[in-house]
């Protein structure tokens, strides 16, 4: 499998089932997209910002479902085998991608994983075992979260930093050494600890020594 990145932004995600493992689903799709559930019982957890429809979905109906709300990604997560297996099959139908939550490993086209994240502002970090190992996903999505602490506020610097050079029309190469210079200065983390006035300082300080 290939990791992509797909905006689900006004995109609408179907989850069928409302066990534990529809409710982390929802939450993580709820975030960005309308999510609605669908299952005739809801564990009790948080579904997030979900929609939940109390309803039975069946082989025979699942599809109406997909049909009616003509999402994005379909999410299986029941315990029922048939029903997920009609659920994939109409999303595929519907040219939807499909989560399969009760499978692991081997997938077929079109299937997704939903992998560990970490997020600190604009910067996303994922991790994914293929579903083979869900503990040591959670272990590396912990390590990632002490590695990036700080990255957010880094790429907003740097874009401002980029958008300003672009637009006094400084060339390409050395708008990638200055910024190069920025993220590889320890000083400029450091001051992103401060505030952002402070980082910009510094930041400045570094490029001025590149052009030295």
């Amino acid at each position: 499998m290939i990791p992509l990145l797909h905006d689900f932004a006004d995109e609408t995600v179907l989850v069928v089932g409302g066990g534990p493992v529809g409710a982390r689903k929802a939450r993580r799709f709820a975030r960005e997209a309308r999510t609605v559930v669908v299952s005739p019982a809801f564990a009790d957890r948080d579904f997030g910002d979900a929609e939940l429809v109390r309803a039975a979905p069946t082989p025979e109906t699942v599809g109406d479902w997909v049909a009616r709300l003509a999402p994005a990604l379909v999410v299986a997560a029941t315990d029922d085998a048939a029903v997920n297996d009609a659920a994939e099959t109409a999303a595929r139908e519907a040219g939807a991608l499909v989560n399969r939550a009760d499978e692991a490993g081997g997938r077929d086209a079109d299937s997704v994983v939903v992998p560990a994240t970490v997020r600190d502002g604009s910067v996303v970090a994922a991790v994914a075992t293929g579903g083979a190992a869900p503990a040591l996903s959670k272990e590396l999505r912990r390590r990632i979260e002490r590695e990036i602490e700080g990255a957010g506020a880094m790429a907003d610097l740097v874009a401002e930093i980029r958008a300003e050079q672009k637009a006094a029309g400084m060339a390409a190469t050395a708008r990638r050494d200055r910024v190069r210079a920025v993220v590889d200065a320890p000083e400029v983390w450091k001051a992103l600890q401060d505030g952002v006035s402070n980082a910009r300082q510094e930041a400045n300080r570094v490029m001025e020594a590149i052009d030295d």
